[in-house]
Formats: structure tokens, C-alpha cells, sequence
């Protein structure tokens, strides 16, 4: 029985921290696309084979070291320019079309309006624009590569908003 308890333990840990997590929104930092409560499966081992793409929803390692994680979308990669000029955000001096974002809602700023991102950085930022309402890249700057936890595979709650997110 003791074998038994052991093995399926170090089956979970394994699991969990090289093949897939579970997660929870917790707050609003990335409506419209996710809200509070809403439960998803993030995919690890991608991280593994490859960099998070632009546009992928990731889970990172809160910067304050608080033990939290936070629910972000990739914006920028590394070699990217990123600025928010007139609350639009621009990568590589291009506008980036945001459709999941609220509509008519305009980025705002923290301090900076501008980053350069380094090889094995990320530039994320919560969907929800509305002042105050994501911590993000634009107050904490970049994060780094060893900070993307897992990348959102599917929404499974609530069941009537079943999502299969692309990569």
C-alpha cells in the first residue's frame, strides 16, 4: 500500500510540473477573454521544445515572488520594440490588432512607454486595458523565459465556455 501512495505521488509531481497544470483566473486582468473563477488546463512541456508565440495566453511566476501566479497574453518577443503611443500598442513600430481586448478601452501606462526585449524575454500584459486593472510588463518590465510557467491549452470551466486555445 506504502508503494502504491508513493508511486501515485511522484506520478502527480511529475505530471504537474513537466506535463500539464491546472489553473484558475483569479480577478479580471484578462477579460474579456477570461474571468474570475473560470478554470483552464496549461500545456508545461511545450516549454521545453519552444518559446511562447505572440498572442499566447501563459501563466508566469508573479515578479514579487510571492508565491502567485499570474494569467498573461504574450505581446512581445524577444528582438521586439515594444511602445504604447495614444493607447495603442505598437511592436516593431506596427500597431497590434487587439480583438480581444475591451472595445474603444485605450492602453495606458505605468511609468515607461517603451521597451527593447532581450533574447530570452517576454513582453506580457493582461487583456483587460482599463486603468488599474493588470499588472503586467508595462509596471513590472519583461519577464524572463525561466518565468512562463505553462502556456492555456483549453478552458474547461464553466462548460458552456469550453475553448480550445490554438498555439
Amino acid at each position: 500500500m506504502i508503494k502504491i501512495v508513493i508511486m501515485a505521488v511522484v506520478l502527480a509531481v511529475v505530471i504537474r510540473h513537466f506535463i500539464f497544470n491546472t489553473t484558475m483566473v483569479i480577478g479580471q486582468s484578462m477579460e474579456p477573454t477570461l474571468h474570475e473563477r473560470e478554470r483552464m488546463i496549461c500545456l508545461v512541456f511545450p516549454n521545453y521544445f519552444s518559446d511562447p508565440k505572440r498572442g499566447d495566453i501563459v501563466i508566469i511566476d508573479a515578479p514579487d515572488e510571492s508565491g502567485k501566479e499570474y494569467v498573461k497574453r504574450v505581446i512581445g518577443l524577444p528582438g521586439d520594440h515594444i511602445q504604447i503611443e495614444e493607447g495603442k500598442v505598437f511592436v516593431n513600430g506596427v500597431a497590434l490588432k487587439e480583438n480581444y481586448t475591451h472595445p474603444g478601452v485605450s492602453t495606458g501606462i505605468y511609468q515607461d512607454k517603451a521597451w527593447d526585449i532581450k533574447e530570452g524575454e517576454f513582453f506580457v500584459m493582461g487583456d483587460n486595458r482599463q486603468q488599474g486593472m493588470s499588472i503586467d510588463s508595462r509596471y513590472f518590465g519583461p519577464v524572463e523565459k525561466k518565468h512562463v510557467r505553462s502556456r492555456a491549452a483549453l478552458r474547461y470551466y464553466p462548460f458552456s465556455k469550453f475553448t480550445v486555445f490554438s498555439h
